[in-house]
This record gives structure tokens, sequence and C-alpha cells, in this order.
């Protein structure tokens, strides 16, 4: 007998509050958040520098073969090992996570509903919505305090790459979304909202403690 899986699917663009919003979730549903980004594509192949000019905010930079199959792995009832990323070498980790099937999993990231066989496992597609300014002041304020980087670097990248390829690629999947949630207000608001949805529709097996 096999325990099928609740994917719930989370998208916005880069900074807009996804994963506060997937941790929040997670915590009250008891679930697990899965990141979209331990399925970059690993560039050990390339030279550093190499590495460093690839356009991340594309969805070509994420491996979406491994993705779909470890997703239809676990709406199946089975496990899985997800693969760890390794952001200062763009590179993937030879250890993974292993993710148990059932209860219900987080998926968030820029491309969440982009593929219609990811949208199609989920029992649930939202979208964090803001705006880019916030965007913005939020990956500079991340990326100088987490990942070493300079705001001027930070600055260019966004210009360069995450904010047209953000309009190009993950705004309009919007339309995709069963709700559409702020991500500059109060995640227990955010949450709300989608909770509310969760109680009108079929998977509202899941219940809050």
């Amino acid at each position: 007998m096999t325990t099928e899986t609740n994917l719930i699917a989370i998208g916005g663009c880069s900074c807009s509050g996804k994963t506060t919003l997937a941790r929040h979730l997670a915590q009250t549903l008891g679930g697990i958040v899965f990141p979209l980004d331990s399925y970059y594509r690993d560039l050990s192949q390339l030279a550093p520098e190499a590495r460093a000019r690839t356009n991340f905010d594309a969805p070509a930079a994420i491996e979406s073969e491994l993705l779909l199959r470890h997703l239809g792995e676990l709406a199946a009832g089975r496990a899985i090992d997800r693969p760890v990323y390794d952001y200062t070498t763009h590179t993937r980790s030879p250890k993974t996570i292993l993710v148990p099937a059932g209860g219900t999993v987080l998926l968030e990231g820029l491309f969440v509903l982009y593929w219609p066989g990811i949208r199609d496992l989920c029992s649930l597609r939202a979208f964090v919505d803001v705006d880019e300014e916030t965007c913005l002041a939020r990956r500079i304020a991340r990326d100088v305090a987490e990942r070493g980087r300079t705001e001027q670097s930070v600055r260019s990248q966004y210009e360069e790459t995450v904010r047209p390829m953000a309009r190009r690629y993950v705004i309009p999947t919007l339309e995709f979304a069963d709700v559409v949630v702020p991500g500059d207000g109060p995640v227990a608001h955010a949450a709300e909202l989608v909770f509310r949805l969760l109680d009108r529709s079929s998977c509202s097996s899941l219940s809050r403690p």
C-alpha cells in the first residue's frame, strides 16, 4: 500500500516571499519545504568563470526532467533522494536528502508554475506577488549577507537577467495560480488566503491544528 503525497506549489519572483510562506505553511500543516533551487543543473564540467556567467533565472537552468520525475514519484507514494545544490561553486553536491512519501510537500521556486506537468501534479498552486523594487531590496540584503556579494554586483545581475527573465518567464505564470497572495505583508495573512482555498478544495482533508 502506498501513501500519496499532497503537493502544493508556491511560485513568484526572486525574493517575493515564497520561502517564507512555504515555511509557514509547512510548519502549520506539518509538511516539508521542497526548494526548486535544489534542481539547478550541475555545472561542474564548466570552468568557474563560465559557471558564473550562466543565466540562472531562466527555466533551462533547472533540470526539469529530474524534477518532474521526482515529483511524480512522491505523488505516487514513493520516497525520493532530493539533490543538494552548492551555490558557491554552482555544482551539485554528492550528498542527497531523503524525502519520504506521504503528507504535504510545499514546492517553492521561480518556475514551479511554469511546466504543465508539474502544475498538474499539484493540488493547489499559489503565486506570491510583490513589486520589483521590494524584491530587489530583499535580494541585495540576502546576497550581501549570505552569499558574499557586493551591492553593485547584485544590482547588475538584477538588471541584466533577474528582472527581464522574471517578466518573461515568472510573472506570466501568475495566470496558472489558484490563489495570488501578497508578499509584502504579514506572512500569516498570505497563509490564511491559502488556508481558505484549502478548506474549500477537495484536498481539505488537510486540517490545521
